[in-house]
């Protein structure tokens, strides 16, 4: 039979109440297509995201159906009481456990065993701090079923050494317990790197001429590497200036380059002079091998000298080219094979330890360590399902009460997406949920017709760290204010932590039929003081230019006159002064000027008969009709606003506010009037807080003002009750011409 489900009505649908552990269990049964959300991602959400990734069984960052039913299914498959996870505790009594289950058998051997792992064998339960502490729990065990064995897990001392000198060549894995050890993947590694560089040797080995010194070859080889480029360059040097004699100053450095030197400290490992010349360039000359090196190389060729030069061609003073090429012929087969040598990181053992590990039995004893480790992995599994458990014990009804339904929301318990509280403007904002990207948020977010303020965050951790994350805040009660991008305000997440909070995006709509009301006026305002503001600086701007034109007028006839003042006076018959050339000025037009003033003429009149057909409309009516009529003209101007509010509170929506952070919402949760209300709190005082209405630097107002206002209006009530302003309204109000038809009289019928 069919389960029978309880709902309770909430943001205008009917919502699973989720109370008893048989509608928890029977929600297989239950219609998907009455759950409140369909998906949700694992991130951005006030839940653990350990028991998110424990949920979301396929690994892809979304939490679906199928999986809430499974966790679902597996509560209550392993306890004997599902209904305590409503309790939403992290903790399991151990006599909760099913042990009719086969798994349920199992977690409670494994929750005895790490019971007993920490020294708890006594105890009634387990929490979910006994299973996290998971050193502690293998700490008294060898093996723990991780494919990992540290050194001290072999009995055998030189396994152990062997596992030491593999993590110091390969690296290092955490055993469960915390220590470090080896996997198979390591070991693998290992030896396959030691099994390459034991062919490499042998190769040399079995070829004489690649080790035509022995053992002493080596750094022979070495000490020509170190040397080779530069010890090649000296002899094309000296080659060149046997060429030509005039390439030696050249190809010695000029002396301006050693005079850069001298003004600063110089050591042996100077770059500057590394540069320089092995020594001094001449035409065929030999490299000296004691005097006469350059000093930042004067090691190195010591070490050629020594090591190189001595058992290769003999002891000698200066190294000829031709020496030079024969000591570079012998060693040419060991540099060559040297250049093929794998890459490896076995560098810190020596060769006979590597060849030791590779041929002993070690190998085989650490593969059946790491085996036997293996062998105990369903018992470590049982912990990891013990945690499952633990972790669905405590937040399983969480989640069902934000994911079926949206409970812990419509009952102001803190939802999981509600990111925490923003205060700006003089108000808190309970509904902030996290996103990734305020604009691509708000292209869905504008369909929740809701007045949605997007902010930028973030914080610096006591550690230096620094913290950015991006929300989106609803705006459910009060005003606009002044609220707009580059406003600040600060934001406290649901762990308490303050963030700063910079408004980076704004998307309007009403937030109350108060506002609505006013908004008309407001606009009006707003016009009206952008158009007074843009004519003044208008006029501004004309007055700043004729005053310039004038006066730059006035200061080029000032100095045309001085110039024709100094001038001198020339012999002869004055010239004939030439014709003007400059444009004649503009005369007055009359006809323009007039067709202007009468334009102006017939707008002020017309403003002015609307006004009197207005003002005499309104006298006369009756004393008590006029503040009617005052109220009707309100309606007529913040009714539409009023009536277009209305109809988008009505429809405001938390589904697009979700479904932009990347929820898929399954219902119209719906946010009225009286509930949006409770989402936003304005600033107000405290009950019984004290409040002086003195303000020092308050703007004085002159009561005898409103009294004056007030006696006029009664006085013009009464002179019009006794008729004073009837010959003003005759001489006013509009007649009918004199040539006009009387009206016809009316019919006998």
């Amino acid at each position: 039979m069919a389960h029978s489900f309880r709902f309770f009505r909430a943001g205008g649908f009917d919502q699973l109440r989720l109370e008893e552990a048989e509608e928890i269990l029977a929600l297989a049964e239950l219609d998907q297509k009455l759950w409140a959300a369909l998906s949700c991602p694992t991130s951005g959400l006030e839940l653990d995201p350990r028991t998110l990734q424990l949920v979301d069984t396929d690994r892809d960052g979304r939490i679906r159906p199928p999986e809430v039913l499974a966790a679902v299914e597996f509560v209550g498959r392993t306890l004997a009481k599902p209904e305590a996870v409503r309790k939403r505790t992290a903790k399991v009594a151990l006599s909760a456990i099913d042990e009719e289950d086969d798994e349920g058998k199992r977690l409670l051997a494994s929750a005895k065993q790490i019971l007993k792992n920490l020294g708890k064998k006594s105890s009634k339960e387990i929490t979910l701090e006994d299973v996290l502490d998971t050193a502690k729990i293998f700490a008294q065990t060898k093996l723990n079923g991780d494919g990992v064995v540290p050194a001290d897990s072999a009995e055998d001392p030189a396994v152990a050494k062997a596992i030491e000198d593999t993590m110091s060549a390969v690296g290092s894995v955490t055993d469960r317990s915390g220590k470090p050890g080896i996997s198979k993947e390591k070991l693998e590694e290992f030896f396959a790197q030691a099994a390459a560089l034991d062919a490499w040797w042998t190769k040399g080995e079995s070829a004489p001429e690649v080790n035509p010194l022995g053992a002493a070859t080596a750094p022979a080889a070495d000490a020509v590497h170190a040397v080779r480029a530069k010890v090649e360059d000296y002899f094309m040097r000296c080659r060149l200036a046997a060429f030509d004699p005039k390439a030696s100053g050249p190809l010695n450095r000029a002396e301006q380059d050693y005079a850069s030197l001298a003004s600063r400290d110089l050591t042996a490992d100077d770059a500057a002079i590394a540069a320089f010349p092995l020594a001094r360039v001449e035409a065929s000359r030999a490299l000296p091998l004691e005097a006469g090196v350059n000093p930042a190389w004067a090691a190195t060729v010591r070490a050629l000298a020594t090591d190189a030069v001595r058992p290769l061609v003999g002891a000698r003073p200066a190294l000829s080219e031709a020496d030079w090429s024969a000591i570079t012929a012998k060693l040419e087969p060991h540099l060559a094979w040297r250049a093929t040598k794998p890459a490896t990181s076995l560098d810190t053992l020596e060769q006979a330890r590597v060849r030791e590990l590779l041929r002993g039995s070690a190998r085989a004893e650490i593969e059946a360590l790491i085996a036997k480790d293996l062998a105990l992995a369903p018992e470590a599994e049982a912990i990891e399902q013990v945690e499952r458990l633990l972790r669905y014990h405590r937040d399983l009804h969480v989640l069902l009460c934000n994911f079926v339904s949206f409970r812990d929301f419509y009952a102001r318990e803190g939802a999981i997406f509600q990111a925490g509280t923003l205060y700006l403007d003089g108000r808190s904002c309970d509904l902030c949920v996290r996103i990734d990207d305020a604009a691509a948020h708000a292209a869905v977010g504008a369909l929740a017709n809701t007045f949605l303020v997007y902010c930028d965050c973030a914080r610096i951790d006591a550690d230096g760290t620094k913290q950015t994350m991006t929300i989106v805040a609803a705006l459910t009660a009060g005003s606009t204010g002044q609220v707009r991008n580059g406003r600040h305000g600060i934001f406290y997440d649901r762990r308490g932590r303050d963030w700063d909070a910079t408004v980076v995006k704004v998307v309007e709509h009403p937030i109350s039929i108060r506002q609505a009301f006013w908004l008309p006026y407001i606009r009006i305002g707003r016009f009206v003081g952008e158009q007074i503001e843009k004519f003044a600086t208008a006029r501004d701007t004309e007055v700043h230019d004729v005053a310039t034109g004038h006066v730059k007028v006035v200061a080029d006839d000032a100095s045309e006159a001085a110039s024709l003042k100094t001038a001198a006076p020339s012999p002869g018959p004055a010239p004939t002064p030439a014709p003007e050339t400059a444009a004649p000025r503009a005369g007055f037009d009359v006809a323009k000027f007039a067709g202007i003033f009468a334009a102006i003429g017939l707008a002020v009149g017309a403003i002015g008969s609307s006004l009197v057909a207005v003002g005499t409309g309104f006298i006369s009516l009756r004393w008590w009709q006029m503040p009617l009529a005052v109220v009707g003209v309100m309606l007529v101007i913040s009714g539409p606003s009023m009536l277009i509010a209305s109809m988008k509170l009505h429809r405001r929506n938390l589904g697009p506010i979700l479904d932009g952070a990347g929820w898929a919402v399954n219902a119209q949760a719906k946010l009225n009037i009286p509930f949006g209300a409770s989402l936003t709190s304005v600033a107000v005082l405290p009950p019984g807080a004290a409040r002086s209405t003195q303000d020092p630097y308050a703007e004085k107002r002159h009561g005898w003002m409103v009294w004056l206002l007030v006696i006029f209006v009664l006085g013009c009530g009464v002179a019009w009750e006794l008729g004073w302003f009837k010959p003003w309204v005759a001489r006013i109000s509009p007649r009918p011409p004199a040539s006009a038809a009387p009206a016809p009289a009316p019919s006998s019928k």
